[in-house]
């Protein structure tokens, strides 16, 4: 069954959000996991392509965005979308940004819900978590 992650951040910043989703993935790619970053929008998904290259002095992590219509599964170890995951078996991390709960979250291993201050995405983190227990997930909440 898949284990979900809450990352509780005190900060309200966007940019906090998305360093600590790139931290996680940082930590991901060096345990050689596979990860799915499903981004709230194509201006998300960007900024997170820009991220990846730079939020850590001398390091590269090989990703991708990808948009409907993929048909094969892509050779990165971590790839960017928009409410649709990648096709093929071998993903162990789902890095989930958007406000709902993905429908093919339980394809993964492991799901990470990032989570800041900000008043309306931490409401619809609380509704998450509530789907997340109420199927019986096992749940972790780690203070960042």
């Amino acid at each position: 069954m898949t284990q979900v992650d809450f990352y509780i951040l005190a900060s309200d910043s966007d940019d906090a959000r998305l360093r600590l989703a790139c931290r996680i993935v940082d930590k991901a790619t060096e345990a050689d996991q596979h990860v799915f970053i499903n981004a709230t929008s194509d201006v998300e998904a960007q900024k997170l392509d820009e991220l990846l290259w730079t939020f850590s002095q001398g390091s590269f992590i090989p990703h991708k965005i990808v948009h409907d219509g993929i048909e094969t599964a892509p050779i990165e170890p971590v790839v960017i979308g928009l409410n649709r995951g990648p096709l093929g078996e071998r993903w162990d991390l789902l890095i989930n940004l958007a406000a709902e709960v993905p429908e093919f979250f339980s394809r993964y291993r492991r799901v990470a819900e990032v989570v800041d201050g900000n008043d309306a995405r931490r409401a619809q983190s609380r509704d998450r978590y509530r789907f997340y227990r109420d199927r019986g997930y096992t749940l972790n909440t780690h203070q960042v």
